[in-house]
């Protein structure tokens, strides 16, 4: 019998997909590839899928299936298109644990088929639980399915959590980079570019990702997100703005005691160690040497600044599906910012608005949680064009 590990990569042509790729290639004795699906590089999907030898690749926009075929063509390896093809092979036989690595809502129905197919998830996809967390955390336990997370902050609590007594946790501190511009005034906040925003000083990451940082909306989600994978109250979560990023995230016990993980920041070192998991694997990387960080600094986050961040919390408080409505809004925001049409400080506003103009409710089911994402998109998109017609190009203030 093999103890090859087969993975399952959804978003393999992602930040997290071609790290996690990485580590496959790291321990070929460990772990195979058994799928790779895509959105839209399906060129890269296709050098992925040569040199990795999954059973199966899918792309999600079925306009460049054909050109993914043909370069596969006489390679063995099932091809396949389209958004529900994505979920199918969430679900694929072949695979033991699925990296959920898909950026933003589109995670959500293929997290959920791998998770009725009995899969371990290894979760990126952190708008899963931000979307549909209760749902989420129900459909875990009624499968016996277990998720080890991914995100450096999250496998950073996993890890402090290992061995302990969950009940004598006081609380969690969630650090956060603080992206490019905490030192900014609100006024020069409203003159940053795109380009500005996806300058992180210390991550590399996708687009989405990086935007998130630099509005820290990416650690109100990751704040969402730790509630229901730790099972606590918003509450027990603090927020502490790192920018060294080292220490990765703390667990304060009833004691005063404070664990903490720390590491250089490199999301090979959460990916591999999900992937792993019990065990810890043997590397080449670079340790961490502590003359290297002698100064390890602490701050509170300025939520006046960053009001997503608090937007985030009142989103948990209120529950149902608000969480869901802010994440809807501020995927619209996000990708209104990258092309120009709104400015950063338009994000919040747009998200705020949405927040209070989308119907409400307190029965977060899948059925309900679709419609809400869709009505609240559209209200977003209204929000949007409100803004864009009543401020002056951006690129032109100042």
């Amino acid at each position: 019998m093999s103890n090859i590990k087969n993975i399952g990569v959804l978003g393999s042509t992602g930040s997290i997909g071609t790290q996690t790729l990485d580590i496959i290639a790291e321990y070929p004795e460990l772990f195979r590839a058994s799928v790779l699906t895509a959105r839209r590089q399906w060129q890269l999907l296709a050098e992925q899928a040569l040199k990795y030898r999954p059973d199966l690749v899918v792309i999600g926009e079925e306009e460049h299936y054909k050109p993914l075929k043909e370069a596969l063509k006489g390679s063995g390896i099932e091809v396949a298109a389209g958004v529900k093809a994505i979920e199918e092979a969430a679900a694929h036989p072949k695979s033991d644990t699925v990296v959920t690595a898909m950026v933003g809502y589109s995670g959500l129905l293929p997290t959920i088929a791998a998770i009725k197919a009995g899969k371990t998830i290894a979760l990126s996809n952190k708008e899963t639980l931000v979307v549909a967390g209760e749902l989420i955390t129900k459909l875990c336990k009624e499968y016996g399915v277990d998720i080890v997370p991914v995100d450096s902050e999250h496998s950073a609590i996993f890890q402090c959590l290992v061995g302990e007594n969950r009940e004598e946790m006081r609380k969690i501190i969630l650090t956060a980079s603080g992206g490019p511009f905490r030192k900014l005034s609100k006024e020069q906040l409203s003159e940053v570019t795109p380009a500005d925003a996806l300058k992180h000083p210390n991550w590399d990451m996708g687009a989405k990702v990086t935007i998130d940082s630099a509005s820290m909306m990416n650690k109100g989600f990751e704040m969402i997100e730790a509630r229901w994978l730790f099972d606590c109250s918003p509450e027990q979560i603090e927020v502490a703005v790192h920018p060294q990023s080292i220490v990765h995230s703390m667990v304060e016990y009833r004691d005063g005691s404070v664990k903490a993980q720390l590491g250089v920041p490199d999301m090979h070192t959460p990916i591999r160690y999900a992937l792993s998991y019990p065990k810890r694997l043997l590397t080449e990387a670079r340790p961490m040497r502590l003359e290297d960080y002698a100064t390890l600094t602490f701050e509170r986050p300025d939520l006046e600044k960053f009001p997503l961040l608090g937007y985030a919390f009142d989103a948990i408080h209120k529950g149902g599906t608000m969480p869901c409505i802010l994440n809807a809004a501020n995927e619209i925001a996000v990708q209104a910012f990258l092309e120009g049409r709104i400015r950063f400080t338009d994000m919040p506003v747009l998200a705020r608005h949405t927040m209070e103009a989308t119907p409400w409710s307190d029965t977060p089911d899948l059925p309900t949680l679709i419609s809400t994402n869709e009505a609240a998109r559209e209200i977003a998109k209204q929000n949007e064009n409100l803004i864009t017609k009543s401020v002056r190009n951006w690129k032109h203030f100042g």
